[in-house]
């Protein structure tokens, strides 16, 4: 049977939509459920388009190890993915998956990294800093936002003249190249 993928998700899905296709395509591991905290989330459509189930949850689901503990439970993944996902994970899960959980973060980590550090407030923040580079971190998640071990980081080069909107697309060129390739890294290790 091949390793089993859940991803949580908040938003728009582009990353989940990336990941579902490459393990389509490289069947190496399969994602087996989409969970987003917002039911009107477009990552719920996309998945479904792709012949994923996709599901949404409330905050005090999120934090019942008797509702969202027993539905993980009976999938028994092998990784829980965060693609966008912005609530805090509960410490039922981080214990209940010990590096199972993975995130992906829009900035090279311990920078720009806790609570409220997301999307465009990563990247407003970097340009408001004039940074050279900026990145991506893939980390393992833990009981604090963004302090988990690193897995991975890419960095790419920015203009003085970016704007966030600039900084987001290099970033998301990043993720969609190697978030999905390090998940299957991950996989294949284990």
């Amino acid at each position: 049977m091949k390793p089993k993928i859940v991803i949580l998700a908040s938003g728009n899905g582009t990353n989940a939509e990336n990941i579902i296709k490459y393990f389509q395509a490289t069947k190496t591991a399969e994602v087996v459920q989409v969970l987003s905290n917002k039911k009107d989330a477009k990552v719920l459509a996309r998945a479904e388009a792709l012949n994923v189930p996709a599901r949404s949850f409330t905050k005090d689901q999120l934090n019942s190890k008797e509702i969202l503990g027993r539905i993980l439970a009976e999938i028994k993944p092998d990784l829980i993915v965060l693609a966008g996902f912005l609530l805090k994970i509960p410490e039922y899960l981080v214990a209940d998956y010990p590096d199972k959980i993975i995130n992906i973060h829009p900035a090279l980590l311990p920078d720009y990294g806790g609570k409220g550090m997301y999307g465009m407030h990563v990247h407003k923040a970097v340009v408001e800093n004039k940074e050279s580079f900026s990145g991506i971190t893939i980390h393992y998640v833990n009981e604090h936002y963004d302090e988990g071990g690193i897995i991975f980081q890419a960095k790419t080069r920015l203009d003085p003249n970016d704007s966030p909107e600039d900084v987001a697309a290099k970033i998301h060129k990043l993720e969609y190249e190697h978030f999905p390739k390090v998940l299957e890294n991950l996989i294949l290790d284990h």
